[in-house]
Order: structure tokens, then sequence, then C-alpha cells
């Protein structure tokens, strides 16, 4: 496909940007719970597609995967920023400048994995996610689950094992590709 002229270019990021940005924008905040922080995301998500060839917009099959791909690693980049940001001004406020590897990465870390989870969760069908959630972030025993949502506790033991395997998928893949990006 031949790249646009300058004036086609202008016209298709417009249709795509009008089309888009709510979603972009309405993902990064569902991750990361602030409005300012979402539009930065959703912005940035947009001057990286207007940087590349524009020929490529149409060759994408499917332009929701690949702004969604855009948008969670801009979101990653972003987490890892602050808390790196974050990390260096507490040092400082305890007068101490310097960071091992350790205490500089551990950090982020956590919160990707906790990114990682949260995406993992909203793939979850949502009985599941609701039971996981009320078990691990409400601590919830199973028996009280099963009563809130009037269901069998064998029923919230599943969808709890069911989720639990889901997680230590993700997990295990992105340990194998760290592993494999790692240098030797």
């Amino acid at each position: 496909m031949r790249p646009f002229d300058e004036e086609e270019k202008k016209k298709r990021f417009e249709y795509i940007f009008l089309h888009y940005f709510p979603k972009v924008k309405s993902f990064a905040y569902k991750l990361l719970q602030s409005e300012e922080d979402a539009e930065d995301v959703a912005q940035d998500v947009f001057v990286k597609l207007w940087n590349y060839d524009s020929a490529v917009w149409d060759e994408v099959k499917s332009l929701d995967v690949y702004l969604y791909t855009i948008t969670r690693n801009q979101i990653f980049n972003q987490l890892k920023h602050k808390t790196v940001e974050n990390a260096y001004k507490e040092k400082i406020s305890k007068g101490k400048l310097e960071m091992t590897e350790q205490e500089f990465y551990e950090p982020l870390y956590v919160k990707e994995l906790q990114l990682i989870v949260k995406l993992a969760l909203e793939q979850m069908p949502p009985q599941r996610r609701r039971i996981f959630m009320l078990s691990r972030y409400s601590h919830m025993s199973n028996l009280e689950i099963a009563n809130k949502l009037e269901l069998s506790v064998r029923t919230v033991e599943r969808h709890i094992y069911l989720a639990l395997q889901d997680l230590r998928k993700i997990i295990f893949i992105l340990f194998f590709l760290v592993g494999l990006s790692s240098p030797a």
C-alpha cells in the first residue's frame, strides 16, 4: 500500500484519533486510576502512532489490538518512571542518594507484576474475577463468598483454582520471556 500524502494522512489520523482516543484513555484510566496520567498516556500513544509510517495504519489487521499494545507498553513505561521517581524522592528525603541495584529494580518488578495481575483479572470471566477478588482482596473465606453469591463452596473453590491457574500461566510465560531476553 502506498503511503498517504500529507492531507490524506491528516484526515486518516483525525478519524483514528476521534474514534480511538476515548477508548485508549479509558483503558489507561482503568489501570492508572488517574485522569491526568491517563490523558498523558493516551496523548503519547497517538504521538507514537503519528510518527509511524502512515501506511502501517491500514496494514495492521486490528488497530484495536495494535493500540492496546502501544497503550499497555506506555502504561508500563509510565509506572516504571513513577516508581523510579518516587524511590529517588524517598532516598533524597532520607538523605541517602545511592541505591543498590536491587533497591532500584524491586519496586519496578512489584508494580509490573501488579499491573499484569490486574490485566489478567480483567480478562477472566466476571464471576471468576469477582470470586477471586473477594477471596484475595477482601479476604473473605470460601464459605463467606459462597453465602454472599449464593453459590456452593465447591463452585467458589473451583473458580479460585481456575483464577490461580490463569495467573500462574501468565507469570510462567513472563518469566520465560524475561529469561530469554536477559543477557547471558
